[in-house]
């Protein structure tokens, strides 16, 4: 979860939790007329990608290095979460490469940068923002509503980097999205070698022309590059192989690629395929083009290949006999499907709700106004606002409206020894009631006949209900998720037993929530929310996914029900999705929808 808000900030609803993502977005970088920083090539570009990030700027991640060109166009892509409601603050820093040296950091490798937000570049310079940023009163332009921005790169203080630009192409990628996994090869492509009179190379070193010796045997040295067309008939650069050296017939890595960078979803779009003969100088030379779509590249799927003509147009016009420039081969496609929550719940997976209530002494004598179980015929107590702002949501994704609801931490009849794992409607047979209601009736019939006692340990009920989720993960379908809903009113007591078994529960369809209760301090139950670290069992085993979300009542007092079922089930459906996509468990085929007895016929 995000950091609290700052002094002075508007406090928001849920101070704890993640915002919940609108979508992903990906972002298409590209250069133009870049500053020259090398004295015999020109420049060798990288972009950097930095986000802030509680006020200090870390890189998240960096493009390819594109040797000696001053106007990049570079294939990485860079997807970064997109949430409406909060400014990402991003910068974008271009670099000169120096070889196995990387990418610098100081000024003379510095070729601009452009400080912006994922909704929207700042073109202005408010208080805090690097010197280097735009000039102030140039406006706000949006990127994710604009699609398309180039903005003009600056040095340091405020000085235009020449006339450096850097445009940047943003797209949502739809929840709904998957990837393809290409391998691609060639066969037979034109041999293209650069020649001077006198059977030399030309490059320069400062104002001279020295004349360097090519190999009479050297080959061309192929990259292939996809494009996208778009609707308004503009290119945008899909992916670009490596280079394979010396070679007329290469075959290239295979790669992944998302269905939406690559056709937009659309099977029909139109795709263009380029090989080149790669050239240090950047001065890469044409080999040949074909077109094709992503539905004609889907008949190399299993067994069968599909190939193409490489063809030079040129070559086409001008030779009689011309055929081709050589033969692209698609050797495979794979198409991984990546699933969304909905398409899951939509798929016919349960969410299983199961309540676990803190009956400990410390919660105070329920007959006492003060108790926090303390039941007032006008106005609910905190444990019983909790279990409704939540259980609510939850019950909507389970069909039998059937919640399982447990105590721990009470001495219970008949006998009355400590228990930290019983049913509260003292049914050891079938712990579930009927809806959120009967949960609510069963905790307030179960508080005269049990003793409120000690300590606070939840490892017993974690381990209960990751015994019924284990049950479920053998049945190896997304049929049912569980979430464990634990309200407690101090820090647990057996903290090593519960990371444990917390650690053993990652591995399983289950989420846990922690509802801290009264005015404790709960700074240590922070510890199980992994989100300042990787929550790890004491011999130091770590989580498989973050699943467990904890948020203090107190900060939801004066806020309405549903706030505080926003922030602890924000991170559910992510939680939902990693599991599933962890098993390689595909959505199951919805069932067709049972007709309500109680309806007539149509009329």
């Amino acid at each position: 979860p995000r950091a609290p808000a700052g002094m002075g900030d508007v406090p928001e609803p849920c101070p704890q939790a993640p915002l919940a993502v609108l979508s992903k977005v990906e972002l298409r970088v590209s250069c133009k007329h870049l500053l020259d920083r090398d004295t015999l090539n020109k420049s060798d570009p990288c972009v950097l990608l930095l986000m802030q990030s509680q006020g200090q700027w870390m890189e998240v991640d960096r493009s390819e290095v594109i040797k000696s060109n001053l106007n990049p166009v570079f294939a990485k892509i860079f997807t970064v979460d997109y949430y409406f409601e909060e400014v990402q603050k991003l910068r974008f820093e271009v670099y000169d490469s120096h070889g196995q040296a990387g990418v610098g950091t100081h000024d003379d490798d510095f070729l601009g940068g452009m400080e912006c937000t994922v909704g929207q570049v700042r073109l202005g310079t408010p208080p805090g923002t690097p010197p280097w940023c735009p000039l102030p009163n140039r406006g706000l332009s949006q990127i994710v509503a604009q699609k398309r921005v180039t903005k003009p790169l600056f040095l340091k203080y405020g000085k235009f980097a020449g006339k450096s630009t850097i445009t940047i192409i943003s797209e949502e990628i739809s929840g709904n999205n998957g990837y393809v996994e290409l391998a691609f090869r060639a066969k037979k492509l034109d041999d293209k070698v650069s020649w001077v009179p006198g059977g030399h190379r030309a490059g320069w070193a400062g104002l001279c022309l020295i004349l360097l010796p090519q190999d009479l045997f050297s080959k061309s040295d192929p990259f292939l590059e996809i494009y996208r067309i778009d609707d308004d008939r503009s290119e945008q650069l899909v992916y670009r192989t490596e280079v394979v050296k010396n070679n007329l017939s290469p075959i290239w890595e295979p790669f992944k690629v998302s269905l939406n960078s690559l056709c937009s979803c659309e099977e029909k779009r139109k795709l263009r395929c380029v090989v080149w003969d790669y050239d240090s100088r950047g001065k890469h030379d044409f080999i040949g083009e074909f077109f094709t779509t992503f539905e004609e590249m889907q008949k190399a799927m299993g067994e069968n290949k599909v190939q193409w003509d490489c063809m030079n147009p040129k070559y086409k016009i001008k030779k009689r006999n011309y055929k081709n420039s050589g033969v692209v081969v698609l050797l495979d496609l794979k198409i991984h499907r990546v699933y969304s929550f909905l398409d899951y719940i939509m798929g016919g997976c349960q969410i299983h709700f199961t309540v676990a209530i803190d009956f400990t002494a410390s919660n105070g004598d329920p007959r006492n106004s003060c108790s926090l179980h303390y039941i007032n015929p006008y106005q609910p107590n905190e444990y019983l606002k909790a279990l409704v702002a939540v259980g609510e949501i939850c019950q909507d994704y389970d069909s039998d409206k059937k919640f399982s609801a447990l105590g721990f931490g009470a001495r219970i009849p008949p006998k009355y020894e400590v228990s930290h794992d019983f049913a509260i409607n003292f049914n050891p047979d079938n712990d579930e009631c009927e809806g959120i209601q009967g949960v609510v009736e069963s905790y307030q019939s179960c508080l005269p006949k049990i003793q409120l006692y000690g300590p606070t340990n939840v490892a017993p009920i974690i381990s209960k209900v990751a015994r019924v989720a284990a049950d479920e993960e053998r049945t190896k379908e997304a049929s049912q998720y569980f979430i464990l809903l634990i309200l407690t009113d101090g820090v647990v007591t057996d903290m090593a037993d519960t990371r444990e078994a917390i650690v053993r529960a990652s591995y399983l369809p289950m989420s846990i929530i922690i509802v801290g209760v009264g005015n404790a301090d709960f700074t240590d139950m922070q510890i199980l929310d992994g989100d300042d670290g990787v929550l790890r069992s004491p011999k130091g085993e770590p989580v498989l996914r973050d699943i467990v979300q904890f948020v203090p009542f107190r900060e939801f007092k004066n806020a309405s029900p549903t706030a505080l079922a926003k922030c602890v089930l924000a991170e559910v459906p992510k939680q939902v999705v990693e599991y599933y996509s962890y098993k390689a468990f595909p959505p199951r085929c919805p069932r067709p929808p049972t007709p309500d007895p109680s309806l007539g016929s149509p009329q």
